[in-house]
């Protein structure tokens, strides 16, 4: 079968759920049994995500090629299983740098460089690029059926000019091979009682004006909208009232490619491109899985130790902890503690009561005192502790302060004159400046020590693979000390020796890892250390 795009775009404000639609419409389509990958191109002009505030943009996710992308990217893994790479995540900054790298070494043989044709020809390139990099020399057949493109922002967004362009061009080019899925917001006004459609229709109304009908239509609400309101929506924006379709709010994301699916916006897709609907799949270990998530009612309490309040800048971390939670037959509340303000005098009100403590990545001075007080009071308390990234370094800090009597260790990351730098940077890496130039991103074999609690986590493997994204490590000249003292290194990469997995044998669950378990959690896989965390946790 040729290779389908769907294009999902967005109007009226941002934050809608583009990533969230765009992952339901894949589990959809692999449901019937299509092949699907998904990718997000972002109008802003970062190269990309890796040097964004967590506050302005919320957590960087990372492929398993090591290369740093928007979260939406997580939710396209969780949702679909599917093993995303850098061609899934594309921001204008890497589109212009392209360009500007061919016209520096003179493809363009001195034309004038413009938005179009150059800028969009680019963009249509990136689009299309997924199916041809799929497609082996001399074998017609690709390796996806639907290729899911989500384009960021805003319809009239400035930045998006050329994105919307380059998707004008494509349709026709593409023919029924292409469908374009647009989503929209309708406001209820409280004091009128009313729903409201016509920022709906002015958004439609602009996307036309850039020369494209969308082919269906998903409505973001948070009241019901009865058949009336579709009927105008469908009547007034030229969509087949069958291809409007309302997005409620659902008790949890994952209900969302359900509700999606009761609706028929999997077969609208088919019937657009002149594909056979077929029957209903039954999609069950997804139902089954909801059912688990509805029946998960006892709660427990986590508290994710970190310096970034904001919801989305742990949103993989959440999302794994809700996930193993839920297959261990319970609901994560998960509590929020900012590392900032964790002290001594606090400690016991803000932990005491807490059945688990995740200490949580990051980067940079700011916090990391009261993630060691975090680390020592999960530690002196036997509560089960895991750490992720810095979380992990600074329980190999405190350790180090509180049990070998390294009392000034600390990372160099952190300072650069401690006599004690059981976290320091590998020796290829302290001539590395440019930001971004981080040299430890993607997937990395991992050796596990065969009896080792994380050995029996991941079900007594071997060898496992996880990704990264830091610099600075384990300083493997205090490795005996520590293990001398009860702190194990149950993981060590088998090409470098580097410390992976450090783990205290004697207490419930006091695990550290220098790699990112949460970006390996999906929900129908949820990853085995998080299943392991919160079993200890109940």
């Amino acid at each position: 079968m040729q290779t389908k795009y769907i294009f999902v775009t967005g109007g009226v404000v941002s934050s809608l759920g583009k990533g969230i639609v765009s992952a339901s419409i894949g589990k959809l389509l692999q449901a019937r049994g299509y092949r699907v990958t998904i990718q997000k191109f972002d109008p802003y002009i970062n190269i990309d995500p890796g040097t964004l505030n967590p506050y302005e943009h919320g957590e960087c996710y990372v492929t398993e090629d090591g290369f740093e992308t928007d979260l939406d990217l997580g939710h396209y893994e969780r949702f679909t299983g599917i093993r995303t790479t850098r061609n899934n995540s594309i921001t204008t900054g890497r589109i212009y740098q392209t360009v500007i790298e061919r016209e520096r070494h003179g493809d363009y043989l001195g034309k004038t460089i413009q938005v179009v044709p150059h800028i969009t020809d680019e963009i249509k390139r990136r689009m299309l690029r997924l199916s041809e990099l799929s497609t082996p020399a001399g074998n017609a057949s690709p390796d996806y059926d639907f290729v899911i493109t989500e384009v960021g922002g805003t319809i009239g967004d400035i930045e998006s000019a050329p994105f919307m362009e380059a998707i004008r061009q494509l349709r026709w080019q593409l023919g029924r091979d292409a469908v374009c899925v647009h989503l929209t917001y309708v406001p209820y006004l409280r004091a009128a009682g009313e729903l409201k459609t016509k920022p709906t229709q002015h958004s439609v109304k602009e996307l036309q004006s850039m020369g494209i009908q969308p082919d269906i239509l998903v409505l973001r609400t948070e009241h019901h909208l009865d058949d009336g309101v579709r009927k105008k929506v469908a009547s007034f924006c030229n969509v087949d009232l069958e291809c409007v379709v309302q997005s409620e709010d659902m008790p949890s994301i994952y209900e969302v490619p359900v509700r999606m699916q009761q609706q028929g916006l999997d077969a609208a897709i088919l019937r657009k491109m002149g594909i056979p609907v077929g029957e209903k799949p039954a999609m069950k270990p997804w139902h089954d899985f909801l059912d688990k998530q509805r029946k998960a009612t006892r709660e427990i309490h986590i508290a994710l130790v970190g310096k970034y309040d904001l919801q989305d800048a742990y949103k993989s971390i959440r999302e794994s902890l809700n996930l193993a939670g839920i297959y261990n037959d319970v609901k994560v509340n998960i509590h929020f503690v900012n590392s900032d303000e964790l002290n001594q005098e606090n400690v016991v009100a803000l932990l005491g009561s807490m059945a688990g403590i995740l200490i949580g990545p990051g980067f940079g001075k700011r916090g990391v005192e009261g993630k060691i007080i975090a680390a020592e009071y999960g530690r002196t308390h036997d509560v089960p502790t895991f750490g992720i990234c810095l979380g992990m370094q600074m329980m190999v800090v405190e350790f180090a302060r509180n049990v070998l009597g390294y009392h000034d260790a600390n990372s160099s990351e952190m300072s650069a004159d401690t006599l004690h730098p059981v976290i320091d940077l590998m020796e290829e890496q302290k001539n590395v400046t440019q930001m971004g130039g981080t040299m430890r991103l993607g997937a990395y074999d991992c050796e596990l020590v065969r009896g080792s609690r994380v050995q029996k986590a991941y079900g007594d493997a071997s060898i496992i693979k996880e990704r990264h994204r830091h610099r600075y490590e384990f300083n493997n000249q205090y490795k005996k000390n520590y293990e001398d003292a009860g702190m194990k290194c149950v993981g060590i990469n088998p090409g470098t020796r580097l410390v992976e997995i450090v783990e205290i044998p004697d207490k419930r669950w006091f695990i550290g890892t220098q790699f990112h378990p949460e970006y390996f959690s999906t929900v129908l896989h949820p990853h085995p250390l998080f299943m392991s965390f919160v079993k200890a946790c109940v």
